[in-house]
Protein backbone atom coordinates (compact mmCIF):
# COMPACT_ATOMS: atom_id res chain seq x y z
CA UNK A 1 0.00 0.00 0.00
CA UNK A 2 1.97 3.31 -1.09
CA UNK A 3 1.06 6.77 -1.22
CA UNK A 4 -0.84 8.19 -3.79
CA UNK A 5 -1.50 4.39 -6.24
CA UNK A 6 -5.26 3.58 -6.32
CA UNK A 7 -5.99 0.22 -4.78
CA UNK A 8 -9.38 -1.44 -5.10
CA UNK A 9 -11.23 -3.58 -2.72
CA UNK A 10 -14.18 -5.54 -3.34
CA UNK A 11 -17.42 -5.49 -0.91
CA UNK A 12 -19.83 -7.77 -0.05
CA UNK A 13 -23.33 -8.12 -1.61
CA UNK A 14 -26.14 -10.41 -3.29
CA UNK A 15 -24.73 -9.84 -6.72
CA UNK A 16 -21.42 -10.77 -5.52
CA UNK A 17 -18.52 -7.86 -4.86
CA UNK A 18 -18.46 -4.45 -6.75
CA UNK A 19 -14.56 -2.77 -7.16
CA UNK A 20 -14.46 0.65 -5.52
CA UNK A 21 -11.62 2.75 -5.70
CA UNK A 22 -10.19 5.08 -3.66
CA UNK A 23 -7.19 7.18 -4.50
CA UNK A 24 -4.65 6.99 -1.45
CA UNK A 25 -3.79 10.91 -1.93
CA UNK A 26 -7.07 12.02 -1.40
CA UNK A 27 -8.03 9.77 1.55
CA UNK A 28 -4.85 9.02 3.51
CA UNK A 29 -6.77 7.28 5.83
CA UNK A 30 -8.89 5.09 3.73
CA UNK A 31 -8.45 1.60 4.16
CA UNK A 32 -9.63 -2.03 2.23
CA UNK A 33 -12.68 -2.62 4.35
CA UNK A 34 -14.55 0.17 2.76
CA UNK A 35 -14.83 3.12 1.10
CA UNK A 36 -15.48 5.89 3.07
CA UNK A 37 -13.06 7.52 5.74
CA UNK A 38 -11.79 5.59 7.90
CA UNK A 39 -8.81 5.87 10.23
CA UNK A 40 -7.24 4.47 13.30
CA UNK A 41 -9.81 5.00 16.21
CA UNK A 42 -9.83 3.28 19.39
CA UNK A 43 -12.20 -0.02 17.99
CA UNK A 44 -15.95 0.25 19.43
CA UNK A 45 -16.93 -1.35 22.43
CA UNK A 46 -13.56 -1.40 24.44
CA UNK A 47 -14.84 -0.81 27.62
CA UNK A 48 -13.14 -2.01 30.79
CA UNK A 49 -14.17 -5.29 31.91
CA UNK A 50 -16.59 -5.55 34.61
CA UNK A 51 -16.91 -8.99 36.67
CA UNK A 52 -19.90 -11.24 36.14
CA UNK A 53 -22.82 -9.98 37.90
CA UNK A 54 -21.36 -6.46 39.03
CA UNK A 55 -21.95 -2.81 37.25
CA UNK A 56 -18.98 -0.75 36.47
CA UNK A 57 -19.60 0.92 39.78
CA UNK A 58 -18.83 -2.32 41.46
CA UNK A 59 -22.03 -2.84 43.09
CA UNK A 60 -24.11 -5.96 42.49
CA UNK A 61 -27.59 -5.91 40.58
CA UNK A 62 -30.58 -6.09 43.59
CA UNK A 63 -32.21 -9.31 43.43
CA UNK A 64 -35.54 -7.68 41.97
CA UNK A 65 -33.06 -6.51 39.06
CA UNK A 66 -32.16 -9.97 38.07
CA UNK A 67 -35.52 -11.74 38.57
CA UNK A 68 -36.58 -9.08 36.07
CA UNK A 69 -34.09 -10.24 32.91
CA UNK A 70 -35.48 -13.34 33.55
CA UNK A 71 -38.70 -11.37 32.50
CA UNK A 72 -38.02 -10.23 28.86
CA UNK A 73 -34.96 -9.84 26.91
CA UNK A 74 -35.62 -5.96 26.54
CA UNK A 75 -35.32 -5.59 30.33
CA UNK A 76 -32.08 -7.46 30.19
CA UNK A 77 -31.17 -5.33 27.49
CA UNK A 78 -32.06 -1.92 29.26
CA UNK A 79 -30.23 -2.66 32.65
CA UNK A 80 -26.52 -1.38 32.66
CA UNK A 81 -25.87 -4.51 35.09
CA UNK A 82 -27.92 -6.61 32.30
CA UNK A 83 -26.55 -6.12 29.89
CA UNK A 84 -22.76 -6.92 31.32
CA UNK A 85 -23.40 -10.00 32.73
CA UNK A 86 -25.00 -10.96 29.50
CA UNK A 87 -22.01 -10.13 27.67
CA UNK A 88 -19.74 -12.19 29.99
CA UNK A 89 -22.13 -15.04 29.18
CA UNK A 90 -21.71 -14.08 25.55
CA UNK A 91 -17.80 -14.18 25.98
CA UNK A 92 -18.32 -17.45 27.40
CA UNK A 93 -20.20 -18.46 24.06
CA UNK A 94 -18.01 -16.92 21.74
CA UNK A 95 -20.40 -14.39 20.49
CA UNK A 96 -19.59 -11.30 22.65
CA UNK A 97 -19.30 -9.47 19.21
CA UNK A 98 -23.11 -9.31 18.77
CA UNK A 99 -22.94 -7.36 21.67
CA UNK A 100 -20.08 -4.81 21.05
CA UNK A 101 -21.64 -4.40 17.88
CA UNK A 102 -25.19 -3.47 19.27
CA UNK A 103 -23.52 -1.25 21.96
CA UNK A 104 -21.06 0.47 18.96
CA UNK A 105 -24.70 0.90 17.25
CA UNK A 106 -26.03 2.47 20.16
CA UNK A 107 -23.31 4.90 20.50
CA UNK A 108 -23.47 5.83 16.95
CA UNK A 109 -27.07 6.83 17.30
CA UNK A 110 -26.15 9.36 20.34
CA UNK A 111 -23.67 11.20 18.07
CA UNK A 112 -24.44 14.61 16.41
CA UNK A 113 -20.95 15.64 15.12
CA UNK A 114 -21.14 14.64 11.40
CA UNK A 115 -17.14 13.97 11.32
CA UNK A 116 -17.77 11.57 14.62
CA UNK A 117 -20.53 9.69 12.66
CA UNK A 118 -18.32 8.88 9.55
CA UNK A 119 -15.27 7.82 12.29
CA UNK A 120 -17.75 5.93 13.73
CA UNK A 121 -19.96 4.41 10.97
CA UNK A 122 -16.43 3.43 9.33
CA UNK A 123 -14.89 1.79 12.83
CA UNK A 124 -18.10 -0.08 13.17
CA UNK A 125 -17.79 -1.33 9.38
CA UNK A 126 -14.13 -2.51 9.94
CA UNK A 127 -14.77 -4.41 13.46
CA UNK A 128 -18.26 -6.01 12.86
CA UNK A 129 -19.18 -5.61 9.22
CA UNK A 130 -16.12 -6.42 6.95
CA UNK A 131 -15.71 -9.97 5.91
CA UNK A 132 -11.73 -9.42 6.77
CA UNK A 133 -12.55 -8.75 10.60
CA UNK A 134 -12.44 -11.47 13.54
CA UNK A 135 -15.21 -10.00 15.10
CA UNK A 136 -17.84 -10.12 11.99
CA UNK A 137 -21.39 -10.33 13.07
CA UNK A 138 -23.57 -12.74 11.25
CA UNK A 139 -25.72 -10.88 8.44
CA UNK A 140 -27.97 -11.88 5.71
CA UNK A 141 -26.77 -10.53 2.17
CA UNK A 142 -29.86 -8.05 1.97
CA UNK A 143 -28.52 -6.11 5.04
CA UNK A 144 -24.94 -5.88 3.89
CA UNK A 145 -25.79 -4.39 0.69
CA UNK A 146 -28.33 -2.04 2.42
CA UNK A 147 -24.88 -0.73 4.71
CA UNK A 148 -22.71 -0.55 1.82
CA UNK A 149 -25.26 1.64 0.16
CA UNK A 150 -25.65 3.55 3.44
CA UNK A 151 -21.50 4.11 4.04
CA UNK A 152 -21.46 6.58 0.84
CA UNK A 153 -22.89 9.16 3.13
CA UNK A 154 -23.20 7.45 6.61
CA UNK A 155 -25.89 8.59 9.18
CA UNK A 156 -26.64 7.52 12.96
CA UNK A 157 -29.00 5.17 11.53
CA UNK A 158 -26.83 3.49 9.19
CA UNK A 159 -26.46 0.22 10.90
CA UNK A 160 -30.60 0.23 11.75
CA UNK A 161 -31.14 -2.85 9.90
CA UNK A 162 -28.11 -4.71 11.16
CA UNK A 163 -28.52 -3.44 14.55
CA UNK A 164 -31.99 -5.20 14.65
CA UNK A 165 -31.00 -8.72 13.20
CA UNK A 166 -28.58 -8.90 16.01
CA UNK A 167 -30.67 -8.03 18.45
CA UNK A 168 -33.40 -10.71 17.25
CA UNK A 169 -30.64 -12.93 16.85
CA UNK A 170 -29.43 -12.62 20.87
CA UNK A 171 -32.98 -12.56 21.96
CA UNK A 172 -33.88 -15.75 19.91
CA UNK A 173 -30.73 -17.62 20.30
CA UNK A 174 -28.49 -16.69 23.08
CA UNK A 175 -30.92 -15.30 25.61
CA UNK A 176 -33.08 -18.60 26.06
CA UNK A 177 -29.29 -20.59 27.12
CA UNK A 178 -28.27 -17.38 29.52
CA UNK A 179 -31.57 -17.87 31.42
CA UNK A 180 -30.80 -21.55 31.70
CA UNK A 181 -26.94 -21.03 32.36
CA UNK A 182 -25.08 -21.01 35.59
CA UNK A 183 -23.82 -17.95 35.32
CA UNK A 184 -27.48 -16.45 35.60
CA UNK A 185 -28.06 -19.41 38.08
CA UNK A 186 -25.68 -18.32 40.23
CA UNK A 187 -26.65 -14.74 40.22
CA UNK A 188 -30.35 -15.37 41.32
CA UNK A 189 -29.00 -18.00 44.00
CA UNK A 190 -26.62 -15.46 45.48
CA UNK A 191 -28.82 -13.06 45.06
CA UNK A 192 -31.36 -14.81 47.41
CA UNK A 193 -28.80 -16.24 49.83
CA UNK A 194 -27.90 -12.38 50.49
CA UNK A 195 -31.90 -11.36 50.62
CA UNK A 196 -32.83 -14.27 53.21
CA UNK A 197 -29.78 -13.23 55.48
CA UNK A 198 -30.63 -9.76 56.02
Amino acid sequence: MGGGRSETSALSGTGGGRGVTTQNSQRPNACCFCWCCCCSLKPAGMEKHTPAGFTARGTKPSVEEIRLWSQSFDKLMRNPAGRNVFREFLRTEYSEENMLFWLACEDLKQEANKSAIEEKACSIYEDYISILSPKEVSLDARVREVINRKMQDPTPHTFEDAQLQIYTLMHRDSYPRFLSSNIYKALIHGGSRTSSES
